[in-house]
């Protein structure tokens, strides 16, 4: 008598559940770690799709932006800051890849980022190689997949260490970063449209520092996309 077995997914699955990261539910779309009903409650901002949207305005006199983004509100004990720590801190890279490719898909819808170019806000050398990889990056293979736009980590690097943004005020924040950033060879980015991706935008003195550096490339122009915006 033959035996029939389980397909291997169903055995994969048995062995390895795979469930979703929001409430914990089996009922998760093969490459997916959010069920229907955990990304239905996610709460988008729409940010991409209107001029003068709160990111926007968080930078006015500061920096020359032509169009900026966040796709969640970020809340502590949210859902949003749970997949920022799985990110960030469990080296969850494909759920990287996927949130990167929903703000791909938000930003392509608006139809109002003309990108030329996708750089990752850069991450400290050491602090990278701890973390084996940069969050921002993996945010920005998912968006350059959905976008096909090319995207570029070495055109910025952040050669210096910067004691933690947590519990310092905006002043605090931008003389934390001031000089952080080097622009390594402006002509790489040189009358190029750069799109700069985070993971998180607070004061935004972190962005600020490092897109000052970017728009010194003769004829650039910069929009900045997040994953989500805290508020303090």
């Amino acid at each position: 008598m033959k035996i029939k077995l389980p397909p291997i997914d169903a055995l994969l699955h048995l062995f390895f559940p795979h469930v979703c990261e929001g409430c914990g539910s089996d009922k998760v779309s093969k490459g997916s770690f959010l069920c229907l009903r955990c990304l239905h409650r996610l709460p988008f901002t729409h940010f991409e799709k209107f001029p003068g949207n709160p990111v926007e305005k968080r930078f006015y006199g500061r920096l020359p932006l032509l169009h900026a983004s966040a796709q969640y509100y970020f809340t502590k004990a949210s859902l949003v800051s749970h997949l920022v720590h799985q990110l960030k801190y469990k080296g969850n890279k494909a759920l990287g890849l996927q949130l990167g490719k929903g703000m791909g898909d938000a930003i392509r819808l608006a139809g109002r980022f003309d990108a030329d170019l996708i750089v990752p806000l850069p991450l400290f050398e050491k602090r990278q190689r701890k973390r084996g990889y940069n969050q921002s990056m993996l945010l920005c293979e998912g968006m350059s997949e959905v976008l096909r736009l090319p995207l570029d980590e070495l055109c910025i690097a952040r050669p210096m260490h910067t004691s933690t943004q947590t519990n310092k005020g905006r002043m605090e924040r931008w003389q934390n970063m001031e000089g952080r950033f080097v622009l390594k060879d402006p002509e790489l980015i040189a009358g190029k449209h750069i799109l700069l991706v985070d993971d998180v935008i607070t004061t935004g003195a972190t962005l600020e520092a490092c897109g000052a550096e970017i728009l010194k490339a003769p004829g650039s122009s910069l929009s900045i996309a997040c994953l989500c915006q805290a508020f303090r």
